[in-house]
């Protein structure tokens, strides 16, 4: 019953859209509401603008392209304010064909398909509403119906520029059908689709020797023309071309460069004065946005063939690099994965993220600034300080070498391993070691990859296992600790009330003696060493606890354990050095003893319960790091 009510619902609102009336009708509604008129390029902009803009700190962020296109936020805002919004604005760059130009699998083909979906979901809301001509082939803009004497006096009424003129088939319908009275012409409203061929199109390149330029501007009808007699009659030509289905919307143009010459030539004047040839008519005007992609090879073969220099200053290439963040990166295997039916497989935290960083390092260029090797500036990258380096030398870095992420391992590679990976698991659940292990076999298979290459990409994945291990500790270190919260607890305790009284300059009282005593300098250096604070920083960073241990009291706020990242680390840290051997003992034991596995126990179900991990990865992950402690 709820299918069915769907289905009514969908119907009701499929009828809502339907909208049919003259020529003055459709222009009353043009007086109530300017904005239905649009070119193709605005109507493009205004969709993307419609679904919302975030301000970040790193500039814009369209949220358009958020749930598809991920760490690509510094390109799509170049993109949208440099062509889109220009071209809305009826700035020249309208005039060029937008070419995405990227390494494989970076994003063009999704970036082309979002506008796609987008200018059809658009299309049905009010704000996207367009209207056309009824029964005209190119779905055109019914305000060509306006004589050009008349423009003039319309445009300065209405505020209403009027670009174009009618197709030969308008042109006929108005003069049989309708006897030349403008104002009968009926009008429809509509709705893009690139399944019905309305505002859509797409190109694909075949053979040279058997494609025809009719799947662009359209053909003859050899069914009528005996009988209209004339292959210049609109009766006998069927406007079914790419370039006539896609007036008003988009035409995707793919693989553009390996096209023929020929049909790239047509494009020339459909860009600069938005008309273009077809059979024996006249120039039939076109109002659309060109959409095409092609790789970085092709492009430069292109541009380095000078029988192509017309074409050139035609075209507006965008780079569509490959994403650089190691956490927009596992975004995309996540959606990937998502998109599959391996639904029961468990893959462990940090699984997905050790690939994304043996991809991120293939793709990074080394820097020139002394200090930052490849994996402090992949941190940097993704939005973590580094040591001296912060988020503010990030431009400097990017700048330094341009033409970075258009190179490096294809999120292709790497989601075709993981499903490898997924489907030969022997249990329920794949980790990080079960995906560099898939990633090293593929590059063992990969009979192009040279040895020099290899052994790169090899020494990335050996980058990534020494994350993982890292990772794997902290985690462990912290389920262990949990298990030690009260000794933990306390040892936070102590250090606070030494650190107060080391910045006061005052004496701590002993817990058991009641003597006063020196803050125990012994313990606060034994923590703030954990991660990393120096003697010449340590004042500093003391100061920076009493500070904001005050700013908690003045707000009646008790500052807790977790209050303060930096130090719960190094609380952690301090409590698994200390802890060290009883971890490795109760990880190692073969025959644990009850208080072992008590605590075994305690461990696994805390990874479970609080850190994503399901029994087997908690089980294995122990285990692993056991094994790395007694090495």
């Amino acid at each position: 019953m709820d299918y069915l009510k769907s289905l009514e619902e969908y119907r009701r609102q499929q009828e809502k859209l339907r909208w049919q009336g003259s020529f003055l009708e459709y222009m009353e509604l043009i007086k109530k509401d300017p904005a239905i008129v649009k070119t193709a390029h605005t109507r493009v902009y205004d969709m993307i603008v419609q679904a919302g803009i975030e301000e970040t700190a790193l500039g814009k962020k369209y949220n358009f392209f958020s749930h598809e296109i991920f760490g690509l936020d510094g390109v799509l805002q170049k993109l949208v304010e440099e062509y889109f919004h220009s071209s809305a604005r009826r700035l020249d760059v309208r005039k060029r064909i937008l070419l995405l130009m990227g390494p494989v699998s970076g994003g063009k083909s999704t970036i082309v398909t979002m506008l796609k979906k987008g200018l059809e979901k658009y299309t049905t809301t009010d704000e996207g509403a367009v209207y056309a001509i009824k029964d005209c082939p190119m779905h055109e803009e019914p305000l060509h119906l306006i004589p050009d004497p008349l423009r003039e006096e319309f445009e300065q009424e209405m505020g209403l520029k009027i670009e174009g003129s009618l197709c030969p088939s308008c042109r006929m319908m108005v003069q049989e059908r309708y006897q030349g009275r403008i104002e009968d012409v009926e009008i429809e409203r509509i709705t893009f689709s690139e399944e019905n061929r309305v505002g859509i199109g797409t190109f694909s390149p075949s053979d040279p020797k058997s494609q025809d330029i009719a799947d662009l501007t359209g053909s003859i009808d050899f069914a009528t023309i005996t009988e209209y007699g004339s292959e210049s009659d609109p009766r006998a030509y069927r406007f079914d071309g790419e370039l006539n289905k896609s007036n008003r919307g988009l035409m995707e143009f793919q693989e553009m460069l390996k096209c023929d010459e020929k049909f790239l030539y047509h494009l020339l004047s459909l860009s600069q004065e938005g008309n273009f040839k077809a059979g024996r008519f006249a120039l039939i005007s076109a109002d659309e946005m060109i959409l095409a992609h092609s790789n970085e090879t092709e492009y430069r073969s292109f541009i380095s063939n000078k029988k192509n220099e017309a074409l050139h200053s035609r075209i507006l290439v965008m780079p569509i690099p490959y994403n650089l963040k190691v956490t927009d990166e596992v975004k995309i295997y996540e959606k990937l994965i998502g998109q599959s039916d391996l639904k029961d497989v468990h893959i462990a935290p940090f699984a997905l993220r050790a690939a994304a960083i043996f991809t991120i390092l293939s793709r990074l260029k080394e820097s020139k600034k002394i200090g930052v090797d490849l994996l402090k500036k992949m941190k940097l990258y993704d939005g973590e300080d580094v040591e001296d380096f912060k988020q503010k030398d990030l431009k400097e870095l990017q700048s330094e070498n341009e033409g970075e992420g258009m190179s490096g391992v294809d999120p292709r590679y790497v989601i075709n391993r993981i499903s490898s990976a997924l489907i030969n698991s022997d249990t329920k659940c794949i980790n990080a070691l079960d995906v560099l292990r898939a990633l090293k076999e593929g590059m063992d298979q990969h009979p192009s990859i040279s040895k020099e290459e290899k052994e790169r990409l090899t020494n990335f994945l050996a980058l990534a296992r020494k994350e993982f291990d890292d990772f794997a500790k902290k985690e462990v270190q912290r389920a262990f600790v949990y298990s030690y919260e009260e000794s933990a607890r306390a040892l936070f305790e102590n250090y606070l009330d030494n650190v107060e009284a080391f910045c006061s300059g005052v004496k701590v009282n002993d817990p058991i003696t009641d003597e006063e005593m020196d803050p125990d300098e012994r313990l606060m250096r034994s923590i703030e060493e954990q991660i990393g604070i120096s003697e010449n920083a340590k004042k500093t960073f003391r100061e920076e606890i009493l500070i904001r241990l005050s700013a908690y009291a003045r707000k009646d706020k008790k500052f807790e354990y977790s209050s303060h990242e930096r130090l719960r680390e190094a609380i952690e840290k301090k409590m698994f050095a200390d802890l060290k051997d009883v971890v490795k003992i109760t990880t190692s034991a073969k025959n644990p003893d009850p208080e072992q596995l008590k605590r075994i126990n305690d461990v696994v179900a805390r990874l479970i319960s609080h850190h994503g991990y399901c029994p087997v990865c908690a089980n294995e992950t122990l285990k692993y790091i056991g094994s790395l402690l007694n090495r």
